[in-house]
């Protein structure tokens, strides 16, 4: 029997040597259980268990198998009223009894993803004031500097493998939300259990909570966060720092710490500062890139052509932009394209129009995809001179593939490749039944909000490809803390693509679909992290020893179950009373 000790809460689990049960003891008692998220059961503790551990009389005298416990929670689900309701019922179920919520989430994800994550959680967290019921996670403050080891003591998991942190300064395409953004590292970090089965109590989101320039937020009586104007410079440098080696100095080096939602001044640079002397990634960067690169890959098998057969146009020059860009480059090298000139096949359009050689206040990434070419202003311009084969929307402007650009996309390209991946759903460059019906159905479109169906009028149905960045990092985040990688290349993310995108079988694409079905992502993050396992103890970056043999039962072995445990009192530090219990015939008749 494997054993696992939590010191802090006296709790200790052992699985069979089947692997069929897993067996917890504790010291906890009484009211605690059933307050503790990760022990509780609600009134599916057995009668032997509720004595055992002090509980009986607690709760209702039924018993309520889990399956039942599924079926009231869908029931109350229905009975809400709007999408922020459905949200604040899950997270409250989530405070009240972890593994309920999570058999509840993967019972079907395709119907709960929406809610647990975009879109609905850009509207959480731009409510966060009235959705806010309990502390999840560790808010950190520029006023805690100097003292970030303290409170990361705080916490109360001391085996952490991985952090989701974000600063709060762009929340999907929403903007500033300040310290509302923590509904962000909740909202991902439930995702990595429920898409990836990372063990949740092995998971932690942190708010670096700096300020805020938004002044909605700051006249908001409802704020959570600090009520001030963002700091910045080096005293926000001097947090990040200390931070990231108080994680690494509480948790190890192998601790994953995944950036979220920074702006784009500092994601680049936080990335590119820290991605060689940490396990780190940004998912707005790459994580992004991955999944979009994965539609593309799979589109190729529409268009039966190769990646550096095309010119790709993107509508937006940030993060997710520069992220994917980035790794279409590596792609088109991989085939054979040398990298300059798979950087020509590349074009954007940021704020101030098409961006080229020699125009003024370009970033260094941006001049990274500087063309040779007269400026122009409007996208609808730049589509008609550049005529793209693939069109990609990541500046979160809704409506900005206009019926125009659609038009044009299918005038010269016999199946045009059309990416509205901008979040929320208000924010999409144009919708899945636009651009089906504006191209004839000839579109191959994916988006990063889900759609609804499509039905032609030549009778088709087209299921649009939602490019969701969970098809990435769950399976990621498995596959690096299962061996333990150190640091997270980006042939991890172009590995990550390319597992994806052979996940999409013919007759998905038939349907329109360049991504799995979401109902299987589990086993699709399953397959990325053995494909990652297998990598890194071939690149000898896996610091877990020895080697697994069988990669993929050693994934598996790491899988958080969402069943109920069994719970027995630790027998060595039982009180006399309950020692007592043990010889007593009980019945459940």
């Amino acid at each position: 029997m494997s054993s696992q000790v939590n010191q802090e809460q006296g709790v200790q689990g052992g699985e069979q040597q089947d692997g069929s049960q897993t067996v917890l003891y504790t010291r906890k008692r009484g009211y605690d259980i059933t307050r503790d998220p990760h022990l509780n059961k609600g009134m599916a503790f057995s009668l032997e268990e509720r004595l055992q551990l002090g509980i009986h009389g607690l709760l209702p005298p039924c018993f309520l198998s889990q399956d039942v416990q599924v079926l009231r929670v869908l029931q109350n689900y229905e009975r809400q009223k709007c999408d922020l309701d459905r949200y604040i019922l899950l997270m409250g179920l989530q405070d009240r009894n972890e593994k309920l919520f999570y058999k509840v989430l993967t019972s079907d994800i395709e119907r709960f993803m929406p809610i647990v994550y975009t879109p609905t959680v850009g509207l959480a967290c731009q409510q966060y004031g009235l959705a806010f019921r309990r502390p999840r996670g560790l808010f950190i403050t520029i006023h805690d500097q100097g003292h970030i080891p303290t409170l990361l003591k705080s916490w109360p998991e001391d085996d952490i493998k991985a952090v989701v942190v974000t600063d709060g300064e762009r929340i999907l395409g929403l903007g500033d939300l300040g310290s509302y953004g923590m509904g962000i590292p909740v909202g991902k970090l439930a995702l990595y259990t429920a898409c990836g089965g990372v063990k949740p109590q092995e998971c932690l989101p942190v708010m670096l909570d700096v300020g805020t320039d938004n002044e909605e937020l700051l006249k908001d009586p409802l704020y959570i966060g600090l009520r001030h104007k963002r700091v910045r410079g080096k005293a926000y440098d001097d947090l990040l720092e200390e931070f990231m080696k108080a994680v690494t100095d509480r948790y190890g080096m192998n601790c994953l710490i995944q950036f979220e939602d920074f702006a784009n001044a500092n994601a680049f640079r936080l990335l590119n500062k820290y991605r060689n002397n940490y396990c780190t990634f940004n998912d707005d960067i790459q994580g992004t890139a991955a999944v979009a690169v994965a539609g593309l890959l799979a589109a190729l098998r529409i268009t039966k052509t190769k990646l550096s057969d095309h010119t790709v146009l993107f509508q937006g020059a940030g993060e997710a932009a520069m992220g994917i860009a980035d790794l279409i480059v590596m792609a088109m090298e991989k085939e054979g394209t040398s990298k300059e000139e798979a950087i020509k096949k590349i074009w954007m359009v940021d704020s101030k129009g098409l961006i080229v050689k020699g125009r003024a206040s370009l970033t260094h990434e941006k001049e990274h995809f500087a063309q040779a070419h007269e400026e122009m202003k409007h996208l609808e311009d730049v589509v008609k001179n550049i005529k793209p084969s693939a069109l990609i929307g990541v500046a979160a402007i809704g409506g900005a593939f206009t019926e125009q650009i659609i038009k044009d996309m299918a005038s010269f390209n016999k199946r045009p490749i059309i990416f509205a991946l901008s979040n929320p759903t208000s924010k999409a460059e144009c919708t899945a039944e636009q651009c089906y019906r504006l191209t004839e159905g000839r579109g191959i479109f994916a988006s990063g909000s889900p759609f609804d169906p499509v039905t032609l009028s030549d009778g088709r149905t087209m299921y649009p490809g939602q490019g969701n960045n969970s098809y990435v990092f769950p399976g990621v985040a498995l596959g690096v803390i299962a061996c333990g990688v150190r640091h997270i290349s980006d042939e991890i993310f172009l590995t990550t693509a390319e597992v994806i995108a052979q996940q999409v079988s013919d007759e998905h694409l038939e349907q329109g679909r360049l991504y799995p079905p979401l109902q299987t992502i589990q086993e699709v993050s399953v397959k990325l992290a053995v494909k990652i396992v297998e990598n890194a103890y071939k690149d000898n970056t896996a610091s877990v020893f020895p080697e697994p043999e069988d990669k993929e039962a050693f994934v598996r072995s790491q899988l958080y179950s969402t069943d109920y445990d069994q719970f027995l009192m630790d027998s060595y530090s039982w009180p006399e009373e309950a020692m007592k219990v043990q010889n007593v015939n009980i019945s459940l008749d």
